[in-house]
């Protein structure tokens, strides 16, 4: 077993945690997303110069030639037969034949809100942050862009739908924890959808707190963190006053836990490992839930931590 961390530097990879010993294994700069699949071979790292495949457990890696050079999001069908990969600017690519050739699914491009994509602080473009499918709609594609709301596709990535409509358009993630059912972390709220978005609920009405970075549900239980505003305020004596909560019924109410991260710390990236829930905060910290839902320092990697993968 290898645990692979996505950092602001590359992919760092590390046998066990808590880390003991870890070390860089793609020198790749900053890394939104490392993801394994069930259905495919290896592990993916979707990077800002490019998407890297590794064969070995994160030992040696491979790049897939994607089009774009930033690659932000990479998410495999529940048969394993095509890859997708969304960029920056805000495109999105598929391959039939495990990365070796790539077209671009125009479709995307004809959403009536595509001109709308674009913010100052991403060069007045925009990027697919978040691709997400599910085993029992194998040909559907749900995309979060950020900026631009989430879109849906049936017909495997061909022609899109946007679900865009009472969620914020500040899309981080999209969390597929059903078949019609997702959580979505934006700069402003955390929401939830039981009809693949076509309506949304906001869920952090009762918080302070808005910024929400990325969603993560294991054995029944929700987890999310926040902070009070976006990453240019996370410094000072207060920083980012982040928060960590949990709920046990899917966000109809959350159980704030004590914070086990420093005034700037936030944390960015879940995953499980042998049953404990995972944290990586942007600090480069590892944190983990043990069974009795305490949280403990779980190492350090020299860089801050955007995504995890077992």
């Amino acid at each position: 077993m290898a645990v692979l961390i996505g950092t602001r530097d590359g992919v760092y990879r590390t046998a066990t945690v808590p880390v003991d010993d870890v070390e860089q294994v793609l020198d790749s700069g900053d890394v939104p997303r490392v993801q394994t699949f069930p259905e495919v071979d290896g592990v993916f790292a979707a990077t800002k110069t490019g998407l890297y495949r590794s064969m070995d457990d994160g030992r040696t890696w491979e790049g897939l030639g994607v089009p774009q050079e930033e690659v932000y999001s990479v998410v495999a069908s529940p048969d394993g037969e095509r890859l997708y990969a969304g960029t920056h600017p805000a495109h999105l690519y598929v391959s039939t034949d495990r990365g070796e050739t790539w077209h671009e699914l125009e479709g995307f491009q004809e959403l009536p809100s595509r001109d709308e994509w674009h913010t100052p602080r991403h060069r007045n473009e925009a990027h697919v942050r978040s691709l997400g499918v599910h085993p029992e709609t194998p040909d559907r594609v749900i995309a979060g862009v950020e900026v631009g709301g989430v879109h849906v596709s049936d017909d495997q990535g061909e022609t899109w739908t946007e679900r865009r409509d009472g969620v914020h358009d500040d899309v981080h993630h999209v969390h597929v924890y059903g078949a019609d059912e997702y959580i979505a972390s934006c700069g402003d709220g955390l929401y939830r959808t039981r009809d693949a978005g076509q309506s949304w609920t906001r869920l952090d009405t009762d918080l302070a707190h808005r910024y929400f970075r990325e969603a993560f549900t294991f054995n029944g239980r929700l987890y999310a963190a926040a902070a009070r505003s976006s990453p240019g305020t996370w410094s000072g004596d207060t920083g980012a006053d982040a928060i960590l909560v949990d709920s046990t019924d899917f966000g109809e109410t959350f159980e704030a836990v004590l914070y086990p991260g420093g005034p700037a710390e936030v944390i960015l990236a879940w995953t499980q490992i042998d049953g404990n829930v995972v944290a990586g905060t942007n600090e480069g910290r590892l944190l983990s839930r043990d069974a009795d839902g305490t949280w403990t320092d779980a190492g350090q990697v020299p860089a801050g931590i955007r995504s995890l993968a077992e």
